[in-house]
């Protein structure tokens, strides 16, 4: 299965990075020697003849680009640490933010999960970064340590996370044609389950907009994202949601799920927006949640807002 990476042209610093790492012929030949290996340092310095502390520049460089990852694990004496390819392939949207043709312009906004505001969870649950656990398991205090921003994947059984989006936009424009909210995520249960559903609801500027129900905690495939430390046995992947909002309502997914518009959220008098995803401990299927960051699951995001106005005029 293959890792795809999409960027915007304006994702300039990201870019800039990839760049200077595709600039050298010999961190071309590392890539190529890691297509389908797993290897050191020293065995990719003995394999290209160069001083292993050129190659750990290198990989260093790569790793940077987000191309290559490299991750600690148990050898014969003691922990090595094994480089591997992150990304199979690259794409690059050269096209503006917005359609010129277009009577309203598009901004994208990218929240980190671990950014969350407030929370209120219960056990089973637990957060990890790219490169390790958070605390302990199904314990709720990790959830306060100051890390957490650093979150990649996070997982609870019962109750929300409440993120808060800057505002500025909403309130300076013209007028708001849509907001649409896009996550990975899926149910949570013990290792994973792929028929274990559960009821995920969604709100916006404090009011409910919408519930729907996740199949499964997916597994049994490796999640395209996932770094080289997680295990098999545990939850991989979830499916790419999206919560859009008009004048005409709330659709998830597609599906009309609430008669709450623009104008009804009053989304204009607050200096945040408010998101949050939880599940309630009402609900038909309490089947849990895992949200999936940047560098966990299939897709290379994290709660991503996407906004379509009008700029008022000078």
């Amino acid at each position: 299965m293959k890792n795809t990476l999409h960027l915007s042209i304006y994702d300039t610093a990201h870019i800039s990075n990839i760049a200077k790492a595709l600039s050298s012929e010999q961190r071309i030949k590392i890539l190529k020697l890691l297509d389908n290996n797993v290897l050191n340092i020293s065995e990719i310095a003995s394999k290209l003849q160069m001083p292993m502390s050129s190659a750990a520049l290198h990989i260093k460089i790569l790793e940077e680009s987000g191309l290559v990852i490299t991750q600690p694990v148990p050898g014969i004496r003691g922990s090595q640490k094994l480089s591997g390819i992150k990304v199979d392939h690259l794409s690059i949207d050269l096209k503006p933010s917005y359609n010129v043709d277009s009577p309203y312009q598009t901004a994208y906004f990218s929240m980190p999960i671990g950014n969350y505001f407030d929370f209120r969870i219960t056990p089973p649950c637990g957060i990890v970064s790219e490169s390790r656990y958070l605390g302990a398991t199904d314990d709720v205090s990790a959830f306060f340590l100051p890390d957490h921003s650093t979150a990649q994947l996070i997982w609870f059984t019962q109750g929300y996370l409440e993120y808060r989006f800057n505002n500025q936009l909403i309130k300076s424009s013209k007028t708001v044609e849509g907001i649409e909210f896009s996550f990975e995520a899926c149910s949570e249960a013990q290792g994973y389950n792929n028929e274990w559903p559960s009821d995920i609801t969604l709100w916006v500027g404090g009011k409910e907009v919408g519930t729907f129900t996740s199949k499964g905690d997916f597994g049994g495939v490796r999640g395209y994202q996932n770094p080289i430390w997680w295990s098999d046995t545990l939850t991989q992947y979830g499916v790419l949601h999206r919560l859009f909002i008009d004048r005409s309502g709330c659709y998830i997914d597609g599906i009309k799920t609430s008669d709450q518009t623009l104008e009804s959220l009053k989304l204009t008098q607050s200096d945040f927006l408010l998101f949050r995803i939880g599940i309630k401990p009402e609900a038909k299927y309490v089947g849990g949640l895992n949200l999936f960051g940047e560098y966990f699951g299939n897709f290379s995001q994290h709660i991503n807002m996407k906004i379509d106005y009008t700029p008022m005029t000078p």
